[in-house]
């Protein structure tokens, strides 16, 4: 086979797609308990592995101290700033950096110390095999390596009656872990990126479907337009015809606009980073003049406050959608409660505190239960139990945190909701 047909083959060109054009994932399965949980293992585990070599079965080379400082490590983990929010940057520097600590450095490390012995040549290749099922396989597989040779390195003045480098039965262990973690992680991947394909591939035929009575329904409205224009010269024009079209033509854009979000929304594990430089109040007043209200009177409900501007960086197109998402949310709110909407319902305000920029949404709907609210950021929970999907919040956490950002949900009692979305101020 020539060397073009090879890069041209379909397992090739698809070893390129996982490779090259999906985002890195520094934490697989991201979720605040699995943080927690595995700081808690780190925590718990230095101390009791300690003990079982130090005494239980002692090995050539242990340290309390070293013990300690590993143990320490998983202290980042449980803390709120980072469990709570494990897409931010932040939270994934945290992680990858604890990672390579914990695993391939200091296992490494602790092989080379204890001579290549049999009970850390086993525990070296699991621990292997394990940061590939706990992050990106590309980090995984660049990690492992970059540990291995760091920890020889240090460990060279230190075991100078074991150097030579890896012993040839230990070399082929390693290789084969090394390689079974690539394998699984690429597949992992693999399956990963196929079944967003295949959801995204559902919801974009049923999309379609939707669409086409939509278009039909905007055909109508069309067709009632020309009819009251065809009657207003036999008398006066009948406003209920034009009425009525202009009621069609508003549901229409209204469907299509929010197919087009929740097709955004399912989009959570592609979203791709942007360094746009965005202006706060540029964003609001953009998307606030882009939703397709179902009426005049929700339009009158809107009110802007830009208290002072600010710029920030992340991906415009991605930041309309959180706010788009939001002003649905509000209306939705208002709407509940049953009474006629007011001008000034929902206020949408910008401002700066300290170096971070803040766009509030808030509202006088029907508020969020307190048992609820602790929830609603996370994907597929819903209040809307029967219609809603659970994504739109849980995609606005996204958004936010891939731009270094918080956001928080509040609901004063019988005041409606506030949502607070901070994230760095732009340096000019």
């Amino acid at each position: 086979m020539k060397l073009s047909s090879f890069w041209r083959h379909p397992w090739m060109r698809r070893l390129r797609d996982v490779t090259l054009a999906v985002p890195l994932e520094p934490i697989l399965h991201a979720s605040p308990l699995r943080l927690k949980l595995l700081g808690l293992y780190t925590m718990i585990g230095h101390p009791l592995f300690y003990f079982v070599w130090e005494h239980l079965y002692p090995q050539p080379f242990e340290d309390a101290a070293l013990r300690a400082l590993m143990t320490a490590c998983g202290i980042p983990l449980v803390l709120d700033s980072v469990a709570l929010r494990p897409h931010s940057q932040r939270s994934a520097r945290v992680f990858t950096t604890v990672l390579f600590i914990q695993l391939p450095l200091f296992f490494s490390w602790m092989y080379f110390m204890n001579g290549h012995n049999d009970v850390w040549i086993a525990s070296l290749a699991t621990v292997i095999v394990i940061y590939f099922h706990l992050t990106d396989w590309r980090v995984a597989a660049a990690g492992s390596l970059l540990g291995l040779g760091l920890a020889a390195l240090l460990a060279l003045p230190f075991t100078e009656a074991h150097s030579g480098g890896l012993p040839p039965p230990h070399a082929f262990v390693l290789a084969f872990a090394w390689m079974s973690g690539l394998l699984l992680g690429i597949s992992g991947a693999n399956l990963r990126r196929e079944r967003i394909e295949h959801s995204l591939a559902t919801i974009g035929i049923m999309a379609h479907e939707l669409r086409t009575p939509l278009a039909t329904t905007a055909l109508i409205a069309d067709a009632l337009r020309m009819e009251a224009q065809r009657k207003s010269g036999e008398g006066p024009r009948p406003e209920s015809l034009e009425k009525w079209a202009a009621r069609l033509h508003q549901l229409t854009r209204s469907m299509n606009h929010h197919i087009d979000l929740q097709i955004a929304n399912a989009r959570l594990l592609q979203l791709s980073d942007h360094g746009d430089r965005i202006s706060a109040a540029e964003l609001v007043r953009e998307a606030v003049a882009a939703y397709p209200y179902r009426s005049d009177k929700e339009r009158e409900c809107i009110r802007i406050e830009v208290h002072q501007d600010f710029e920030f960086r992340g991906s415009r197109s991605q930041f309309l959608r959180v706010i788009d998402n939001l002003l649905q949310n509000a209306l939705r709110a208002m709407h509940a409660t049953g009474s006629p909407l007011r001008p000034g319902g929902i206020r949408l305000e910008v401002g700066i505190r300290g170096k971070q920029g803040r766009i509030r949404v808030s509202d006088q709907g029907l508020g969020i239960a307190p048992e609820v609210l602790p929830h609603v950021l996370e994907p597929f929970y819903s209040t809307e139990a029967g219609t809603g999907h659970g994504l739109g919040l849980a995609f606005c956490r996204r958004v936010v945190e891939s731009a270094g950002g918080v956001i928080e949900v509040r609901s004063p009692a019988g005041s409606g909701a506030i949502v607070s979305l901070t994230v760095p101020v732009a340096e000019s």
